[in-house]
């Protein structure tokens, strides 16, 4: 048996990420970007391995024993997760653990951190971290380039690996960002890496059947996003500039068809930032997938103002039964402040729209923007359970590091999270953002009380019994049971 020459690893801390939300309630889902770099780095005749430590539930310790026993020539370490703002800088003290233990072992495989936060502070993950190297952008040919260096001594040096930031003495060196990869270049993620029996969807994703949230898979038709809101930092994977790539329709459905004639897969996220965006394409994919006559239960990211009925019939028919809209505000001003500029008759049409069309919604809503106070979030909330989605997301306005909200609290010197797992959601250290208005400890303290406050609310509750059933309404009830543990409080 040849050599292994790469390891790509899920740094794993679900639990510090989610609280007691990540045991059951949360999804497990599969690390599509590391199985995307896998495929596309085997293709190319190195051997790669994925360690899924998340799905394992493995510490810096175990992981570090494994790859110990593997010995690559090279273990990266990507941080990066299926909602990649929430799932990748809250990671960061997982991943810098793993290197710093790997660093211990006095081992010879060099390491890695690459992903959207490595992306966004490329220089200070360097300073920071144990890492060998820190990769700056999507990847792929970084990787290549990395491990053929490695590999190869003589023939190429570290500076003619593009992306790439490394120590030389003291001193820290970059290089140039590499291209981004046409997608229909990509090979098909490499599955056959992960345990895939492991994964599950989230529990609002199978309202329908709560017992059947196995298999799961996540696939991408798109990559990047042609807008630029100020609290996303997702341009910083790419090349730091708003801009949106497509897979053909047609490479989009053979990936599908894999999954579901190899692991049984019905559950599926489109983990696409604006999936829902060119009509003439979500048709050309959605016919693709009735033609084939897939049994699917689909859910995909949409936007308030690129919606039409035409996508949303074809959708459903595709098995696309949720769609997660960023609302984000109930109050035009706050929106606009943070560059999402549509009318509160725009959110309306499209809800109502969605709904007539026999598809749920996923509804998103941030607390703690810029702009906000009080009496905006409290609109806010209103709004939401006027609207009455099928369920909801409450987040708090976090500056992650690649967004402008980040460059901004750094210039006005906002205080922020003091280790990386303060930027979790859900985590015991959760510090959103000050707004000009109010303190930390309030903006989430209030998110907290609204997310119970939705879900107690009659019309919702009334809603889901009638669409779901008597069994969800009490499943959700009981999710409400899992307080999430809080350091700053309300004075």
């Amino acid at each position: 048996m040849s050599k292994l020459d790469l390891i790509l690893i899920n740094p794993g801390n679900h639990r510090e990420v989610y609280g007691e939300l990540g045991s059951s309630l949360s999804a497990l889902e599969p690390p599509i970007w590391a199985a995307s770099l896998a495929a596309f780095i085997r293709e190319r005749g190195y051997t790669v391995k994925i360690l899924d430590a998340e799905v394992e539930g493995l510490g810096p310790s175990a992981i570090a024993d494994t790859v110990a026993d593997a010995n690559p020539l090279l273990a990266s370490v990507v941080v990066l997760g299926s909602n990649p703002s929430a799932a990748s800088t809250p990671k960061m003290t997982a991943a810098g653990k793993i290197v710093q233990e790997l660093k211990k072992r006095n081992i010879e495989t060099k390491s890695v951190l690459c992903g959207l936060h490595p992306s966004a502070v490329p220089e200070r993950t360097l300073k920071e971290e144990a890492a060998d190297f820190v990769c700056q952008g999507e990847g792929f040919e970084t990787h290549v380039a990395l491990l053929e260096t490695l590999k190869n001594k003589s023939k190429m040096k570290f500076g003619d690996v593009p992306g790439l930031w490394y120590r030389e003495g003291s001193q820290l060196v970059s290089t140039p960002l590499a291209s981004l990869v046409e997608l229909d270049e990509l090979p098909m993620a490499a599955w056959d890496l992960l345990p895939m029996h492991k994964y599950r969807a989230h529990n609002w994703h199978c309202f329908v059947h709560l017992d059947q949230r196995q298999p799961y898979a996540v696939i991408f038709t798109s990559l990047g996003c042609p807008y630029n809101c100020s609290y996303c930092n997702i341009s910083a994977l790419y090349n730091g500039k708003p801009g949106i790539r497509y897979k053909s329709p047609q490479k989009v459905v053979e990936e599908i068809d894999y999954l579901v004639t190899n692991y049984g897969v019905k559950n599926i996220k489109i983990l696409d930032e604006l999936f829902a965006l060119r009509e003439d394409r979500v048709i050309a994919i959605s016919d693709l997938i009735i033609e084939a006559g897939y049994d699917l239960n689909i859910w995909a990211y949409a936007r308030v103002d690129t919606i039409t009925t035409k996508m949303l019939e074809k959708m459903k028919q595709a098995g696309i039964n949720w769609l997660a809209y960023g609302i984000e505000s109930g109050s035009k001003k706050v929106r606009t402040g943070v560059t999402k500029r549509f009318e509160q008759d725009v959110v309306r049409k499209a809800i109502t729209m969605t709904q007539s069309a026999g598809i749920n919604i996923m509804g998103n809503f941030i607390f703690g923007l810029p702009d906000d106070d009080l009496h905006t979030m409290q609109e806010t909330l209103e709004f939401a359970k006027d609207l009455n989605c099928e369920y909801i997301n409450f987040y708090t306005a976090m500056a992650y590091p690649g967004s402008q909200l980040y460059e901004d609290s750094i210039k006005q010197g906002v205080p922020l999270p003091e280790s990386w797992q303060g930027y979790g959601q859900y985590s015991e250290d959760t510090l959103p953002l000050p707004t000009k208005y109010l303190s930390a400890a309030e903006v989430l303290s209030f998110r907290d009380s609204a997310f119970k406050e939705y879900l107690t609310d009659p019309k919702y509750t009334d809603l889901i019994a009638r669409k779901f059933g008597i069994n969800v309404a009490k499943h959700v009830n009981e999710m409400l049971k899992h307080d999430i543990m809080r350091k700053i409080h309300v004075q």
